[in-house]
């Protein structure tokens, strides 16, 4: 009954909510090239792992625990005060989706008792006065900004912008080089990198505000960047083009710099600073990145090529997987260009997903390729659990769009989007794209384009890397895309045109490389599969299973789930085990694990 009465709410309201939504008054000198059309109604993998952060993850947070830091200082634990701020930017984003009264509940009762946990001065964190400035603070009023500025977005409430500017302006008022203030660089841990991140909500205050303070704050965090004590963004990637010389290598603060930076090239438009984090993107996906989506081994960028994968190997962070997220969307939002939804793609279906238990809505904080997945539901401790729900909660933004104003459609599941585009004779219309598919269990996707007249403009499609055979049909015309490029298809469309867009997912085995040089991964589609032991009755030792190179088909295997295992997808793939042949369940690595069971990613060849 709630499903349909939050249905009825979208209907009726949600068509409405973008155009009430309060927007930055000061504009960006460097326009967004994609736009992202904020999808409805999306339904598969996608839909189905949405509901549970809201249902299982977000509707269970408990506000007093969030608060009990600020309710009574100092926090039980150093950076507690990152989490009411994280809370609601995740509240914040699956509301503008899904329209749903009780996040929206939960969050203005959040609102409305942590603006008041704010002492005179502005301060809005959890330490005692003798204790301010170092460690977390300035980092939790980095989550405090952003997570007011997003509720402020999709509600109007004036006070939550006025708090956060009462912070921003005890930020300001504490740090700089004028004599009398403290050294931002030493505020905080990681060199600068967790202080130096607050440079992300002061850009967005700015916009929202116009108070020049605000930029003056943002160009004062730059030159701290260099000084002595700082992690010297900048120049060490000029000068090395690494990601392992900036700062201590601690990959979730550099990439959460890295945000605030592409939001500062947004708005002043000075050009090397996107060509420099284009080259840490480039490093990070070339020589740090695993092929779930992911980075970090005990929480630093490592050597070239070194992905360990263990439980003890603290890999796959899950604010590094957020972040990295976060970084790809920017890059797409900047640029225009579909290798940045690739990874986007290669992260969600996989490393994000792969986070959040889907029986329980827990969280890893750490999610190894190998071993059983560490989940914990506890609030207001762990940073990651906190950081998951927020990665989640962006999948509407990444499903589509416009790109230079021609719609776009980036992710292949069920859904719904409505935008307003101009056609050939320069004229505006609506149109509505509704995609109907089983992905990602097959390569099948058709497509109804509402118009709202007859008209010549293009739709385009992201041909993925991992496809093949990518066709598209419709009024007796076919179209081939190439891998890693949009497929532009210009065409008059008239309103109930429909489009067939088929592609196969071939099983891909990729090698172990430097740190598995003796073992093999499966790829099928985006998803990368995994080997859970507790689908394999009689597998006592995941070792113990051994690919031999057949040319034996995916079998479906589905029929092996449990009954109370929702996302029904899962492959036989012929493989040895104790020297005798048999076939071996695979489920995707977003789902195994679930059940607490050991999974492996690395199968040994």
């Amino acid at each position: 009954m709630r499903k349909l009465f939050a249905l009825l709410v979208v209907v009726i309201a949600n068509s409405q909510l973008f155009a009430q939504s309060w927007q930055p008054i000061i504009p960006n000198k460097i326009a967004d090239k994609y736009i992202p059309a904020h999808y409805q109604d999306i339904g598969g993998l996608l839909g189905y792992r949405m509901n549970v952060n809201l249902e299982k993850r977000l509707l269970q947070i408990d506000s007093a625990t969030l608060l009990s830091g600020f309710r009574k200082r100092p926090g039980s634990q150093t950076w507690i005060g990152e989490h009411v701020g994280k809370f609601l930017f995740s509240a914040s984003k699956t509301y503008a989706y899904t329209h749903d009264a009780p996040i929206k509940h939960l969050m203005d009762d959040m609102v409305r008792k942590y603006i008041v946990c704010q002492m005179p001065d502005g301060y809005l964190g959890t330490y005692l006065l003798k204790d301010r400035w170092t460690e977390w603070d300035v980092w939790a009023h980095k989550y405090a900004i952003i997570g007011l500025l997003n509720y402020y977005a999709v509600t109007g409430y004036k006070p939550a912008l006025q708090t956060a500017e009462r912070a921003a302006d005890l930020i300001f008022r504490t740090f700089g080089n004028e004599p009398g203030k403290r050294d931002l660089m030493i505020a905080g841990e990681h060199n600068g990198l967790a202080p130096g991140s607050i440079l992300e909500p002061m850009v967005d205050l700015y916009r929202y505000t116009g108070n020049k303070r605000y930029l003056d704050f943002c160009n004062y965090i730059f030159r701290a960047f260099e000084q002595s004590s700082g992690p010297k963004i900048v120049s060490q990637l000029e000068k090395y083009g690494d990601v392992t010389k900036v700062g201590d290598a601690k990959a979730y603060e550099m990439l959460s710099c890295f945000l605030g930076i592409l939001k500062y090239y947004k708005l002043t438009g000075q050009e090397k600073y996107l060509t420099l984090l284009q080259t840490a993107w480039k490093d990070i996906t070339k020589n740090r990145l695993y092929i779930t989506g992911t980075s970090s081994d005990n929480e630093i960028f490592r050597e070239p090529g070194i992905l360990r994968a263990e439980n003890k190997d603290k890999m796959g962070e899950g604010c590094v997987t957020v972040t990295w997220t976060q970084f790809n969307l920017q890059l797409l939002q900047i640029t225009g260009e579909p290798k940045y939804a690739e990874e986007m793609e290669r992260s969600v279906y996989n490393h994000l997903l792969a986070a959040e238990n889907p029986q329980t809505g827990c969280v890893s904080y750490y999610t190894a390729l190998q071993g059983a997945k560490p989940y914990r539901c506890d609030q207001g401790f762990s940073c990651c659990l906190s950081s998951v729900p927020r990665g989640i909660s962006l999948i509407p933004e990444m499903m589509g769009g416009k790109i230079n104003g021609a719609f776009t459609v980036l992710m292949y599941e069920n859904g719904e989007a409505k935008a307003t585009i101009r056609t050939k004779d320069n004229a505006s219309i609506n149109v509505t794209l509704k995609s109907e598919t089983k992905f990602p269990l097959d390569g099948r996707v058709d497509l109804s384009i509402t118009t709202s007249r007859a008209a010549m403009f293009t739709i385009n499609f992201r041909v993925p890397e991992w496809a093949e055979n990518f066709t598209a049909k419709t009024g007796g015309e076919v179209f081939r895309g190439k891998k890693g490029q949009l497929l532009a298809i210009n065409r008059k469309w008239s309103p109930g045109d429909h489009l067939a867009i088929t592609f196969d997912m071939p099983l891909q085995v990729i090698p172990g490389g430097i740190s598995y040089p003796n073992s093999v991964a499966f790829k099928r589609g985006p998803q990368i599969l995994a080997v859970d032991q507790g689908l394999n009755p009689g597998l006592t030792a995941l070792n113990n299973v051994v690919y031999t190179k057949t040319n034996e088909p995916l079998t479906d295997a589905k029929a092996m789930l449990p009954s109370d295992w929702d996302w029904k997808e899962a492959y036989g793939v012929e493989m040895k085990v104790n020297n005798s042949l048999r076939k071996v369940v695979m489920v995707p690595f977003s789902e195994a694990g679930q059940k607490s069971a050991e999974i492996a990613v690395w199968v040994n060849k």
